[in-house]
């Protein structure tokens, strides 16, 4: 097995079992297999206790990276620019892996028509099929319908409403375009000959 002296990094080089434990109990230390599969097996002279704290520190910083919720809220009467500008950031805090909670609020006479909400939440959903599954269904509460969306495998992510970027043009086609105007004058005077 591979032997890797942890708090220096230096390699030990293959030694056999015997050998490495006796150099992690000379060294007061824990002889930890970190890589089972590999060939020759590789191993650590480690804390094993220092060890498992780093382990579980590292899961928890990915948990805690992917656990993120943000909110989007919508209004009944919403303008169709304002919906793509939403539905646009929406995506982007898929794309990131955080998760959405879409809200729905009513206002005033809103609230006898709470069908059109319901529509509304539909299309969202529907919209955003491509880069989230749902995860908590529309639901009522109080004066507002909420809807949670966790994010698709980046591989399976599509977005829909990303933000068209606009290239310069080259200068030389501006100067084609300017050298066809000139010529046109002189043909809408025959034009207006013929007519009459």
């Amino acid at each position: 097995m591979r032997v890797i002296v942890a708090s220096t990094g230096q390699q030990l080089g293959i030694l056999k079992i015997q050998d490495a434990l006796r150099a992690a109990q000379t060294a007061g230390l824990d002889l930890v297999e970190v890589a089972p599969t590999a060939n020759p097996p590789v191993c650590r002279i480690v804390d094993f206790g220092k060890f498992k704290y780093e382990i579980s520190k590292q899961d928890k910083e990915k948990k805690q990276a992917s656990s993120k919720l943000k909110e989007i809220k919508f209004r009944v009467n919403i303008s169709e620019h304002d919906y793509e500008t939403k539905m646009r950031h929406g995506e982007e805090f898929l794309d990131r892996g955080n998760k959405v909670r879409v809200q729905l609020q009513f206002r005033g006479r809103e609230n006898a028509h709470k069908d059109l909400g319901m529509k509304l939440m539909q299309r969202i959903s529907a919209d955003f099929s491509t880069m989230a599954a749902v995860e908590q269904l529309p639901k009522l509460m109080g004066r507002a319908v909420t809807m949670t969306l966790a994010p698709l495998p980046v591989n399976k992510r599509k977005r829909r409403f990303a933000k068209m970027e606009f290239l310069p043009e080259d200068d030389h086609a501006q100067d084609d375009d300017h050298d066809d105007d000139v010529d046109h004058e002189g043909d809408e005077a025959e034009t207006a000959a013929a007519k009459q």
